[in-house]
């Protein structure tokens, strides 16, 4: 029964994972969802961007914090180790779910692109960022990376393997082609309006910090093999250095 509701637990966390990545394409594009990144102001321009902020640093801090080691360390003796990937991904969920209900648009454009080419060409450039950023999943296991390899192991009876280490397609070029596809979803937009380039600068400024973290513990999981892959491999641009490893 136990090894049932944890399957169940792991299944419904992911889905309403992806549900919510979904909405977060259409939220940031703009596209066929009910409340988008912009819109017609309903608080003063102060107040929108302390509550942005603090959405955004609320994601940040529960996205990283809870990606920690020591803080795994701490959390499996609450949560049973089966379902802390789960619960990581189902409170990620869950604070993604908080920003964009309580967003608030801001009025004000830094530019609006109105020639067509113009306009289509960061579209696409904007889809082909989403699609990076879940295609560079599956190559390291998409299953894995959001709790669902982890639960179906214990419904098995198998004991968890951790992940190796590889380097496959997208990591051959850039370490981190999950973070250079939101760079490029973040930015690539036709109407770039103020609250849009709030939510882009804080992104990427996030960005930018959680890589040091998670490189950290990538050296002390893999040392000297993630060390030497450092040193061949550009870490989000995929320009300079030797792009093999």
């Amino acid at each position: 029964m136990k090894k049932t509701l944890f399957l169940l637990y792991g299944a419904l966390s992911y889905l309403l994972f992806f549900g919510t990545f979904l909405y977060s394409f259409g939220f940031v594009g703009n596209l066929f969802v009910p409340k988008s990144i912009d819109g017609a102001p309903q608080v003063s321009l102060l107040n929108a961007i302390l509550i942005n902020g603090g959405l955004l640093l609320l994601f940040a801090l529960q996205h990283s914090i809870m990606a920690r080691p020591a803080f795994k360390k701490w959390w499996t003796k609450i949560i049973p180790e089966p379902i802390e990937r789960s619960t990581y991904v189902l409170i990620s969920s869950l604070c993604l779910m908080l920003l964009v209900w309580q967003w608030q648009p801001m009025g004000g454009f830094i530019w609006v692109v109105k020639s067509a080419p113009g306009e289509a060409l960061l579209i696409v450039l904007f889809v082909i960022g989403w699609l990076i950023v879940l295609l560079s999943t599956f190559m390291i296991n998409h299953f894995d990376l959001f709790g669902l390899r982890q639960v179906w192991f214990y419904f098995t009876g198998k004991k968890y393997e951790p992940l190796r280490f590889r380097v496959p397609y997208f990591y051959k070029y850039v370490r981190h082609p999950l973070y250079f596809g939101w760079l490029i979803a973040f930015w690539a937009t036709p109407v770039m309006s103020a609250a849009h380039l709030l939510f882009a600068l804080l992104t990427t400024g996030y960005i930018f910090t959680a890589i040091i973290f998670e490189e950290r513990d990538l050296v002390n999981d893999f040392g000297n093999r993630y060390s030497e892959y450092k040193k061949k491999v550009p870490m989000i641009l995929p320009v300079g250095k030797k792009k093999t490893a």
